[in-house]
């Protein structure tokens, strides 16, 4: 028999360097038992997925010695290419499901195939009939529609905005029509480096009655979440970190 592709959540806490809590302060014990026993992982970053395993076993202890146990990167095709060996590697990583073993599916942070990695591994299991089983933890989209106020009954992710100014202040202003033509909120995240060139760009772009949220830093002590008018925003500007993780959200 097949054994099961389990997605395990990670913590939102990836890249700080502050002292940090015992996992079960954010993820059930259920998940940290299924994750102490895994001996099969498929990681978006080998290393980062050795450290949470550290972190579990302070925990629940893992049932093999860190070492023994295998971590394997999802394949990474370049930016704006397609990789046709994508499908050929992602099958190649269920080989241990296919040989009976329960594998585990994780990311940097939050849930893994949600605005990261890991969906190409999902589908392929699906294709091959081996059991897929999402286990609970935070999503901080879900977090930040959820702390927002703006409308969690009709809402899009659209993730990475374009970098360049005039083709993202055109991108901006579409989904800005579009929100307020479907009365949907748009989720929009960016590399914490850019939080604040993101934000200059929405308050510059979006009309003063368009409500904009910023949530940074969610799950964290210092997490904060806003919600105003564009022209609340542009009054009284909120500074938005440049080395934490922010998600942006609009509705016209």
């Amino acid at each position: 028999m097949n054994g099961t592709l389990y997605l395990v959540p990670n913590t939102l806490d990836f890249g700080v360097t502050t002292e940090l809590p015992p996992l079960s302060d954010d993820l059930p014990m259920g998940v940290l038992r299924i994750a102490a026993r895994l001996t099969h992982w498929v990681a978006e970053n080998a290393k980062t997925t050795r450290a949470f395993l550290k972190r579990v076993n302070a925990v629940v202890p893992l049932s093999q010695p860190l070492q023994a146990i295998g971590i394997v990167e999802l394949p990474r095709p370049q930016k704006g290419t397609k990789n046709p060996q994508a499908g050929a590697e992602v099958e190649s990583l269920l080989s241990p499901a296919l040989a009976g073993h329960d594998v585990g599916l994780i990311s940097e942070a939050g849930l893994p195939a949600v605005a990261d990695p890991g969906a190409l591994l999902v589908d392929a299991a699906h294709r091959r009939g081996i059991k897929v089983v999402p286990l609970p933890g935070a999503s901080s989209l879900m977090l930040a529609l959820a702390a927002s106020g703006l409308n969690g009954q009709s809402f899009a992710f659209v993730g990475y905005l374009p970098v360049e100014a005039t083709e993202r202040t055109a991108r901006i202003r579409e989904l800005e029509a579009l929100s307020r033509r479907a009365s949907q909120t748009q989720l929009i995240i960016e590399t914490p480096y850019r939080n604040e060139p993101m934000l200059d760009a929405l308050l510059a772009a979006l009309a003063p009655s368009t409500r904009l949220s910023v949530s940074c830093g969610l799950s964290l002590p210092q997490g904060w979440t806003r919600t105003d008018t564009v022209a609340g925003w542009r009054a009284r500007r909120s500074a938005v970190p440049k080395d934490i993780p922010a998600v942006f959200a609009l509705l016209a």
